[in-house]
């Protein structure tokens, strides 16, 4: 009797497979042409884990650390073997918690002392671990098993989170004699998870690092960021002290109808700390003369200078805003990238002599003629002319603004500089925690779609350049900033629920980005939708649903 066979095509490649072979029983005949180990797949455009079975013809990809995907199975199998680790280390009770994004890392905190010493030991244990290959078992139980079992071994805030899934059946995961849930697919053993590094930060706080898509090598040193873990770690206290710390916590506020106190609780908070930021600049007006703003895309850099504006304007000082955008060189003139296309984002796509001479001018107290820069025709036209009185200040806006390169014929002194993100600190549970990215991510969806009418796929498809660019010419300089701006609002996942799930499901099956529709969708799942009704016009989160003040 002939085994039926089915035609799988691999990098271009058709090869004759037995019905029913797992990716694992061929995925090795592919490693060689991967620099890290093959984690997951991409079978006919579906994510798949390399248990899965091939049953009929189709296209195949293996993905390594390298790939989105592939590094997010990467993080989440490492953060399993970690938890493994601990627990074996300092008993059943111990726990980490999984809490932002820091130096390419992530940062964690664990729930008893810790010392160097000890996450060395944690450290050498995770790699005994890995070298001895232990399988990572897939199963599917009722849900409502799952949330027995995880209050059984304390982990009330998962079993919580179990509340909002609406399926019957639960994907969890088994390490040794650990069961736990994750929001991405998993690899098959830890015997692939051998690229990863611990550095001790201070307290109980570490950060768990590892090969990116942006880190061509080996792992770099760690370089400190107290200035993000400041913003971070002031969020997280302020969020602990009202009780929310998880997806879980904000939905209870919202079902007890609570959430309209929330709101206005964070955004007098918001307010306050920008107040707070005026009045620093206000105290150093007689050396300030030059604000300067950057920060990644989405992260409400236009609402944040204005409402700036009127506060120092409260103040007594007279704001004048200049972007920088308006000094890009002429079309013919900019830089082209790998693929041929104009890179608009590079810092030679500015015409840095003319913006250097004419801000010093400026400080001089000279009148200048500014340029306002036509994308159509791609040229720079010269109609408004400026002149700094007394009491005026220059406010700068940004993709190159912290940038060291920029205006170093001008005293630091002279300069404040503000980086601005959404630093998401709310995790789903205490192992899953809520991306900057993705926050980010979710809000220019909603914006492209309502302001320019593009479509999810159109905005997917930009992301991976944009994010390129901030890797480039943002993060590099976050440092140098004189204050760091946290633009996300506690309940904000909630409000862009109920304006991007729509969207995300106008994505199709056969498109290449239903997976990344379908991981956010997934996501967004653990939120119950909060109401924009009663959000006040001047908040940061208006820029992106509508309804600003400072826009429309």
């Amino acid at each position: 009797m002939m085994i039926e066979s089915i035609e799988v095509t691999i990098n271009d490649k058709k090869y004759k497979y037995s019905r029913g072979i797992t990716l694992q029983e061929i995925f090795m005949e592919h490693q060689e042409s991967h620099k890290y180990p093959i984690l997951i797949a991409r079978v006919n455009n579906r994510l798949r884990e390399l248990s899965y079975k091939l049953k009929d013809n189709c296209e195949v990809e293996f993905l390594d650390l390298t790939s989105k995907e592939g590094n997010r199975v990467h993080v989440n199998g490492l953060t399993f073997i970690m938890l493994y680790a601990v627990k074996k280390l300092y008993g059943k009770a111990a726990d980490i918690y999984a809490q932002h994004s820091l130096d390419k890392g992530i940062y964690f905190q664990s729930s008893f002392k810790l010392t160097e010493e000890k996450l060395e030991a944690i450290k050498t244990e995770m790699k005994t671990i890995i070298k001895k290959d232990m399988p990572i078992t897939r199963l599917t139980i009722d849900r409502l098993e799952a949330i027995d079992y995880f209050k059984n071994i304390g982990d009330n805030v998962k079993a919580d989170v179990m509340k909002y899934n609406t399926d019957n059946y639960i994907t969890l995961y088994r390490l040794g004699n650990i069961y736990n849930y994750f929001y991405s697919l998993m690899p098959m053993s830890t015997g692939v998870l051998k690229d990863f590094d611990l550095t001790y930060v201070k307290g109980n706080g570490f950060t768990l690092r590892f090969p990116t898509t942006y880190i061509n090598d080996k792992i770099p040193k760690y370089k400190h960021h107290q200035n993000m873990l400041n913003a971070f770690s002031e969020y997280r206290d302020w969020a602990k002290l009202i009780g929310i710390e998880n997806s879980t916590d904000l939905n209870r506020v919202v079902s007890n109808g609570k959430i309209n106190d929330l709101i206005k609780m964070d955004e007098t908070l918001q307010s306050g700390r920008l107040l707070k930021i005026s009045q620093d600049i206000f105290l150093k007006k007689n050396k300030v003369k030059i604000v300067l703003l950057a920060g990644p895309s989405s992260s409400g850099k236009t609402t944040t200078s204005r409402k700036l504006c009127m506060y120092l304007e409260a103040f007594g000082l007279h704001p004048k805003t200049i972007g920088m955008d308006d000094y890009f060189v002429d079309k013919k003139d900019t830089p082209k990238d790998e693929e041929g296309n104009y890179d608009f984002e590079c810092l030679e796509a500015l015409d840095l002599k003319l913006f250097d001479k004419q801000m010093a001018d400026l400080l001089k107290g000279e009148e200048v003629k500014i340029p306002t820069y036509n994308f159509i025709v791609g040229e720079k036209e010269y109609r408004n002319t400026m002149q700094l009185e007394d009491n005026d200040i220059l406010i700068i806006e940004g993709i190159h603004a912290l940038d060291t390169k920029i205006l170093t014929n001008i005293p630091r002194e002279k300069k404040f500089k503000i980086y601005i993100s959404p630093l998401t600190e709310l995790c789903m549970d205490n192992h899953n925690r809520i991306s900057t990215t993705d926050n980010r991510l979710l809000r220019r969806i909603v914006r492209d779609n309502r302001t320019r009418n593009y479509s999810v796929e159109h905005t997917l498809a930009q992301w991976p350049s944009v994010r390129q660019g901030e890797e480039l010419y943002i993060f590099p300089f976050q440092d140098e900033s004189d204050a760091t701006i946290n633009s996300a609002a506690i309940y904000e996942l909630g409000v862009l629920k109920t304006y991007v799930e729509p969207l995300l499901y106008s994505v199709q099956t056969d498109s290449k980005y239903y997976e990344d529709a379908k991981r956010l969708i997934d996501f967004l799942r653990l939120f119950l939708p909060i109401s924009a009704d009663r959000i006040p016009e001047d908040a940061v989160i208006r820029e992106f649903i509508g309804g600003s003040y400072f826009h429309e």
